[in-house]
């Protein structure tokens, strides 16, 4: 523990370039360009699709149009198989009458090559029930009731030998609930390959089209659905990267401040990956572009960095931390921003690290005083799970997820179709890009490293 009386703080006389910067964002922000392209010219980006990959080199492309001549790409996994979606994936009701349905599916899952229509029965829960209702199973879309998470359906093992059973019947596929109209993607690569697949399609729809097919198989009437999930498998390996600029320190070049964002995203039909984390993604872009467009040039480099695999469980910045291991004990800090269009409120800290981050604050909150920002002192900081920045923490390096305030909700996007770009505040992304900028040269400017938290 650090006490307060004993803090020293790091003598910071940034304040005037502080204000350059934010003038410099104020009068030229392109953040939502770098969002707009994002979404709609490359749209989600699952790990190991062609679009993270497309993702990559635009990215690679804008650090270099800035000014970042040592921007590359690093290598961080050859993952055995690839997966997107194609354009073609719409579900209805046909009988009793035509409704649309909303759907989604993980991903690395069996598609279904075109739409394939089938008539709608309910899943049996016991193996008697199952003998009773068997010989209408073949060509079946069958409703399951098992719960839904972000995750998809969690099928409990009691259930295990009627699921195999009705596997075997022939049907087209489990069709899931969902809690509410909210439809989330996920998906793993794990035991799979391009030849060994599931055979099984799995979906999830909303609450309320379930039960309205639910509702006419209740009533006895002839229920018909129709189902086209797009789902492209792509052959291994399929190298997966980092996407990495640096701005050079003039006196300290060898230690680093990282600032940072996951470029990779989930795919639920209609979802553009905006606020997770385009979002994060095009604010590092833009605080590059301020930074180089501003000419300051910080005591400490500053690594701009796009992780990949973020969703599956922080892979890339995890094998960024293993492969920099020699370099860890220069990295100062790390800032992640990866919580949606909403405005950085600031972050949380022991007390020694306050006056490292308090003129960058300060200077926000001048500049956008309807969006404060605070350093939130605790007695022993946790930066664990969450997103990239736990890979750092886990390393001893003080390392940081911005707090996030505002008007959006982001569990109305997380992972589900509802991201995209008319969800972001244009507003709050302006201010979430200027503090990007505005700390990463506060933090390369301080005298010394942020201390290591004992």
């Amino acid at each position: 523990m650090f006490l307060a009386a004993l803090i020293i703080a790091p003598k910071l006389q940034v304040e005037p370039k502080l204000n350059q910067i934010i003038a410099l964002s104020k009068s030229d922000n392109q953040v939502m360009n770098h969002l707009r392209e994002l979404c709609y010219g490359i749209g989600p980006r699952v790990t190991g699709s062609p679009q993270l990959t497309k993702a990559e080199n635009w990215a690679l492309a804008k650090f270099k149009s800035f000014g970042y001549a040592n921007a590359h790409l690093e290598k961080w996994a050859d993952i055995p198989v690839g997966f997107s979606r194609g354009p073609n994936n719409s579900a209805r009701m046909l009988e009793p009458f035509q409704s649309e349905v909303k759907f989604s599916s993980n991903c690395w899952m069996p598609g279904t090559n075109g739409p394939l229509k089938g008539h709608v029965v309910f899943a049996p829960n016991t193996l008697a029930e199952f003998n009773k209702v068997k010989s209408k199973l073949n060509g079946a879309w069958v409703l399951a009731g098992a719960p839904v998470t972000m995750r998809g359906a969690q099928s409990t093992s009691e259930d295990a030998a009627v699921r195999k059973a009705i596997e075997a019947a022939g049907i087209n596929g489990f069709v899931y609930g969902a809690k509410d109209d909210h439809l989330h993607a996920h998906g793993t690569w794990k035991d799979k390959d391009f030849t060994k697949r599931p055979t099984t399609r799995e979906l999830t729809i909303r609450r309320e089209d379930w039960d309205r097919l639910a509702r006419n198989v209740n009533f006895g009437r002839k229920t018909v659905a129709e189902f086209s999930m797009d789902h492209i498998w792509h052959k291994g390996p399929v190298a997966v990267h980092n996407v990495v600029a640096e701005l050079k320190g003039t006196e300290k070049p060898d230690e680093v401040i990282v600032i940072g964002g996951h470029l990779d995203s989930w795919d639920a039909p209609g979802s553009q990956g905006a606020s997770d984390n385009g979002t994060g993604s095009s604010s590092t872009l833009e605080a590059a572009r301020l930074l180089m467009k501003s000419g300051l040039k910080p005591k400490r480099t500053i690594r701009f960095i796009l992780w990949g695999g973020e969703e599956q469980g922080l892979l890339g910045s995890t094998e960024y931390v293993r492969q920099h291991e020699s370099e860890l004990s220069k990295v100062s800090a790390c800032v992640v921003d990866d919580g949606g269009s909403n405005y950085e409120n600031g972050c949380s800290g022991i007390a020694a690290w306050q006056p490292f981050f308090q003129p960058a604050f300060d200077a926000m909150t001048a500049a956008f005083p309807d969006m404060p920002m605070t350093f939130r002192p605790v007695e022993k900081y946790n930066a664990s799970g969450g997103s990239d920045q736990a890979s750092f923490n886990a390393k001893g390096i003080p390392a940081f997820f911005m707090g996030k305030a505002g008007t959006q909700k982001y569990g109305h996007i997380w992972h589900t179709q509802y991201d995209r770009y008319e969800e972001v505040v244009p507003t709050y992304l302006r201010q979430v890009s200027t503090s990007m900028a505005v700390t990463a040269f506060t933090l390369a400017s301080a005298d010394t490293m942020l201390p290591r938290q004992k």
